[in-house]
């Protein structure tokens, strides 16, 4: 190894250059939460204006799976939070198991969609049916688009895990993929209970 070289590998894995780029890492992950609050609230704005509008609002039935669905979100939430407290106590076995089981659930969250879809389908209530069954499928999907991107990140973690490369700017990377998917989790929350209670 050349002396620069060593000066160059010291540098990357300075505590200051550590700070600078978690800081770096939060930024954006403040300006990816901030455009994907503003998408899902202007598409609840454009939900609560439409069902006020008129008389052609028909409430849709639900789906029974999405039910199911809400409870498998909310354990891979959970499922990420155990294993960040694994990665913690350095217990690097229960986090690859961990963080391996949350992405699981996160796939099985969208199967389970794709179910709930189809059963749509099958009674007849498609994107055009009514301003209701609009509104659910165009809000569904949006949150699974971005559910998508969250699960390709939980997968790219969980694979750094599996090769043992955790080191310090990973672990700041964890840490924005799981408040990201809790961000997600309360996203979807909030439009069960628009659903619910007011479509």
């Amino acid at each position: 190894m050349t002396p620069s070289s060593g000066a160059a590998n010291s540098w990357a894995e300075s505590p200051d250059h550590l700070g600078s780029d978690r800081r770096a890492s939060l930024v954006g992950l403040l300006i990816l939460l901030a455009s994907t609050g503003i998408v899902f609230t202007a598409l609840v704005v454009a939900f609560v204006a439409r069902r006020l509008m008129g008389d052609d609002w028909i409430p849709m039935p639900k789906p029974p799976i999405l039910w199911l669905n809400t409870g498998i979100l909310i354990a891979s939430s959970v499922a990420l939070d155990l294993a960040r407290r694994a990665l913690k106590a350095r217990r690097r076995v229960d986090f690859n198991r961990w963080w391996t089981a949350a992405t699981g659930l996160g796939v099985l969250f969208l199967v389970g969609q794709g179910i709930a879809w189809s059963d749509l389908r099958a009674a007849g209530i498609y994107v055009a049916t009514n301003p209701s069954s609009s509104f659910f499928y165009v809000l569904t999907a949006v949150h699974a688009l971005h559910l998508i991107g969250g699960i390709t990140a939980l997968t790219w973690v969980d694979v750094q895990a599996l090769r043992l490369r955790l080191g310090p700017a990973k672990r700041t990377a964890i840490d924005v993929c799981a408040i990201f998917w809790h961000f997600l989790d309360a996203l979807w929350i909030m439009l069960m209970a628009i659903f619910y209670l007011w479509q």
